[in-house]
């Protein structure tokens, strides 16, 4: 089997595809997290707090040789840690809905047992038989 058609049984298994399927649609759907955070969430956020925007926080920690100043960015860092709690939470919230809506399989009748075997029908009716004796 040569490496080509190799890869393409790979690639076109059921599961690589809906995994590519899944990436993409992933990476929109932070998209739109992103924005719902950096554009909806954030700013409110910011003003409850007295006006930050969290996204200018830093902490200079020196220049570099052109002089312009070093700076530690944790505000973008926090910004980034506010995405994922909401990405974590409305995915948490997706999948308990799709648990929801799936319905529960309907339980099994319970089959009637399986009917003794023959030894042991005859054994009982040879009890039976001397206990009347």
């Amino acid at each position: 089997m040569s490496i080509g058609s190799e890869f393409k049984e790979f690639a076109m298994k059921g599961n690589v595809v809906d995994m590519a399927v899944g990436i993409i649609i992933g990476a929109a759907f932070g998209k739109i997290v992103s924005s719902l955070v950096g554009d909806v969430v954030m700013p409110p956020l910011g003003i409850l707090v007295g006006g930050i925007n969290f996204s200018d926080l830093a902490v200079a920690v020196g220049t570099d040789p052109k002089g312009a100043p070093v700076l530690l960015k944790y505000g973008a860092f926090l910004q980034t840690v506010f995405d994922f709690l909401i990405i974590a939470i409305v995915i948490f919230i997706m999948i308990r809905a799709i648990n929801k809506l799936k319905k529960a399989p309907a339980p099994a009748a319970d089959a009637p047992p399986p009917p003794p075997p023959r030894q042991e029908v005859l054994l009982e009716q040879i009890r039976d038989a001397l206990t009347k004796r």
